[in-house]
């Protein structure tokens, strides 16, 4: 396992969801945020709290779909010593965490990252917000979840394209600033493409390293 803590985010690669529990505030309300296809593969796990569905894709990452947050944390009577989990890839992330961070002027969030590219990027950027006008993350702030849970067991079951889209991310980031990395890639690229776990849990630890201990800031991933 893993743990990066940071600007007081704790991110963690190789923990389970199934350990959820442990990273939550045991003394607020937890508000959960996925979308459907997360709820199909593991709602399960966090069948004991409220629930908050949004739609699946980037048309979803709009202002409607905070209207709808809102809304339904009204519904639920939530308020600052609430607590937001977002589970899902980057959309999910971008979006629960605006909505954590605008809801009453900010409640704390935290993160269950389970898309490759969140992994190693959306979710661990502390970057949130929503497309608007026709341009990509135009409203947003910047605000770190608690913490970042990056359960690598989750990519198995992604959409191919969906998992090899994350690795354009690991690509920039070591072509970028960690040769050792790159040369990793070359030499494991069968491996990564058949999600081996070490292979991948390595390249997702390698890249955290990269975005926060190299001290990359967003804008060099532009």
């Amino acid at each position: 396992m893993f743990r990066l803590t940071i600007h007081e985010s704790q991110v963690t690669v190789g923990e389970s969801h199934r350990n959820l529990a442990e990273y939550l505030p045991a003394d607020r309300q937890i508000i959960v945020i996925t979308d459907a296809n997360i709820l199909k593969y593991y709602g399960d796990f966090f069948r004991n709290f409220p629930v908050i569905e949004i739609g699946m894709g980037e048309k979803n990452k709009t202002l409607d779909t905070l209207a709808h947050i809102y809304n339904r944390l009204l519904e639920y009577s939530v308020d600052r010593n609430s607590f937001v989990v977002a589970v899902g890839g980057g959309i999910v992330c971008d979006v629960a965490g605006f909505a954590a961070s605008t809801y009453m002027r900010g409640i704390p969030f935290g993160f269950v990252s389970t898309s490759l590219l969140s992994q190693v990027d959306a979710s661990v950027g502390g970057k949130n917000g929503v497309n608007f006008g026709g341009y990509k993350n135009m409203i947003g702030t910047f605000n770190q979840p608690r913490f970042v849970l990056c359960d690598n067991s989750m990519l198995q079951t992604l959409p191919a394209r969906e998992f090899v889209s994350g690795f354009a991310e690991i690509v920039k980031a070591a072509a970028i600033r960690n040769a050792a990395l790159f040369d990793y890639l070359e030499q494991n690229a069968e491996k990564a493409l058949t999600r081996d776990p070490e292979v991948i849990r390595h390249l997702v630890v390698e890249s955290v390293k990269i975005k926060f201990i190299d001290g990359f800031s967003d804008d060099s991933f532009a």
